[in-house]
């Protein structure tokens, strides 16, 4: 809960406001932000867009993208968060695209790969990947939680 306070109070200090753009964790970051109280003030809403068609017609991700990388790739993740940000007018995006499991893993991207990206105040997008051990229930969890902080040391 200290992760959401520190990042609640940069937000509110700075006069940010945050989307997620969520596909593996279906809403898991955004209900997290809006657990605490007040999340109304820096919290601008979030995407569940769980399927390809879905990132295409929620944050315009080109479908040719997701068949050229595959949903859960780098170009993908900066593109959902490209997307969320130029639909709101949050001055931050948190996207997320990943393999929860058990099922949908391949050689190139096994169960626990998940692909992150950051659109940050200053117009930049980060993006980093990360390969989450444990069912699905842990790399959910482990997946929101490393989103935020990582969020919150890209204010930092």
């Amino acid at each position: 809960m200290s992760l959401l306070k520190d990042l609640a109070q940069i937000c509110l200090d700075k006069h940010y406001k945050v989307v997620t753009a969520e596909s593996c964790t279906g809403g898991l970051v955004a209900a997290a932000i809006t657990s605490l109280p007040g999340s109304s003030q820096w919290f601008e809403g979030g995407y569940v867009t769980y399927s390809n068609e879905a990132k295409h017609q929620d944050l315009g991700v080109p479908l040719e993208l997701i068949e050229q990388y595959g949903a859960v790739s780098r170009e993908v993740a900066y593109a959902m968060a490209s997307g969320a940000k130029e639909k709101t007018p949050a001055q931050l995006s948190l996207a997320i695209t990943g393999i929860a499991g058990p099922e949908g893993g391949s050689a190139d991207k096994p169960v626990g790969t998940v692909w992150f990206a950051w659109g940050l105040a200053d117009g930049s997008i980060q993006t980093e990947k990360v390969l989450f051990t444990g069912d699905r229930q842990s790399v959910r969890t482990q997946a929101v939680n490393f989103s935020l902080s990582r969020l919150l040391n890209h204010l930092n």
